[in-house]
């Protein structure tokens, strides 16, 4: 199959050069679970394996292939697999902090144009969870858009669709209904084809049922929210890429329960782009706008100029970069040792991640 239904172009092309000549075959990661992976190459889709020599290179799991990766594959016809030798570098990357107690990059989609961030109605919005999503995006330097989904169970959807378009400035705010179709139509000029989409969200927001309805087939499991509370639960399980009738790609993801950014100083600072305009009227250069003498910002959020509960999440935020950062100045010693504790034969591979 050609590799262009899947983003493969010139500049892969070329990066690819000297895999090509060593007789590795490209493909592109359509699955990834426990090291076992699904790839779409030019003989068609195929499964695969990490070569002993990736496994052991990979200083971290987020150096393994994830779910939108370009990956070179030495293929065995015969026997109906691929093994993976290398991981191409990735145009961008949605990476988290790994839930739980690890301060690792957990790689959620690679070479993505577009995040989507799912954001379901029918409860109360939470706008503070949609600008987490947009700090992501905007940390891997991917386009955001945020999708007000279940647009059927809205109580108050043109409320709702302000609420969201406040806190998502230039980002584009859509509002669908994957029961209905309405709405959808709005997908298909922010992801054309060949481009790649990720679709991000709590459990519950119903993207499993959006990507049925945009695949036109039912591909994903989904189930229904809870009645007494409407919280939803989980239905897709793995992440997977997949192919849209309009030729676009659109990687599914299980919903997040916790999302902590992993390098998000920058990102903060566009998301809560209202609050770094005001940072040079501080009379402190260092000022932390917590309760500091002469605080611009902390003036603003008093005379109603600032909202203070987006103050309040910026300034959460802040905190747990700022933690994080710290104990990631660890990180190379401990990687060291980790490195020679499995040369010593004291683990079997990678730290893996959930």
């Amino acid at each position: 199959m050609p590799l262009t239904r899947f983003g493969w172009d010139r500049d892969f092309e070329a990066q690819f050069e000297n895999h090509a000549r060593e007789g590795f075959a490209p493909g592109r990661v359509l699955t990834a679970s426990r090291e076992t992976y699904r790839l779409a190459t030019a003989a068609g889709e195929i499964p695969a394996e990490l070569s002993g020599r990736l496994r052991f290179a990979a200083e971290s799991s987020s150096d393994l292939p994830a779910v939108g990766d370009w990956v070179a594959a030495r293929i065995y016809p015969g026997d109906g697999l691929a093994v993976v030798d290398s991981v191409l570098p990735r145009r961008s990357a949605l990476v988290r902090r790994s839930s739980g107690r690890r301060d690792e990059a957990q790689v959620l989609a690679a070479n993505v144009d577009l995040l989507l961030v799912a954001a379901p109605l029918g409860g109360e919005l939470r706008e503070r969870r949609i600008e987490r999503f947009l700090a992501l995006a905007r940390e891997a330097k991917v386009r955001p858009a945020v999708l007000l989904t279940k647009a059927d169970l809205a109580v108050d959807p043109a409320a709702d669709l302000a609420a969201a378009r406040a806190v998502a400035g230039e980002a584009p705010v859509a509002v669908v209904s994957a029961r209905t179709g309405a709405g959808l139509d709005a997908l298909e000029p922010l992801l054309p084809p060949h481009r790649t989409g990720a679709l991000l969200g709590p459990s519950g927001a119903g993207k499993s049922t959006l990507v049925n309805a945009l695949l036109g087939e039912r591909r994903q499991t989904t189930r229904e929210v809870r009645d007494g509370d409407l919280r939803g639960r989980h239905a897709t399980t793995s992440r997977e890429l997949f192919t849209l009738a309009s030729g676009a790609l659109l990687v599914d993801t299980p919903g997040l329960r916790e999302l902590a950014l992993w390098d998000g100083a920058e990102a903060i600072a566009e998301t809560y782009d209202e609050i770094a305009a005001r940072a040079p009227g501080c009379r402190f250069r260092d000022c932390r706008h917590e309760g500091e003498p002469g605080c611009a910002v902390r003036a603003a959020a008093d005379e109603g100029v600032i909202d203070p509960d987006r103050l309040a999440a910026f300034e959460k935020l802040r905190r747990e970069d700022e933690s994080l950062a710290q104990r990631r100045a660890l990180g190379p010693a401990r990687a060291e040792r980790e490195r020679w504790r499995r040369m010593m034969g004291g683990s079997k591979g990678p730290v893996k991640l959930r």
